[in-house]
């Protein structure tokens, strides 16, 4: 997940890939946890791309109150 594909996205859209970001992380936690985890790397991916989902969101809401 790029951040610049992200930017172009609106926060509610955000919040979707947030949430299914978390769904994801919860499901490899739960496979971990049983040892039928097949790619540990995927963990690292996901919850870095929920951190940059969320510094965007942050990005976004500090532009948007700036301009007010």
């Amino acid at each position: 997940m790029n951040a610049n594909d992200l930017r172009d996205k609106t926060p509610d859209q955000l919040r979707d890939e947030l949430a299914n970001l978390k769904k994801e992380a919860f499901n490899l936690r739960f496979q971990q946890a049983t040892s039928q985890l097949e790619n540990t790397a995927r963990m690292r991916a996901v919850r870095r791309d929920a951190a940059r989902v969320k510094t965007i969101l942050n990005e976004k809401a500090a532009a948007a109150a700036s301009e007010a």
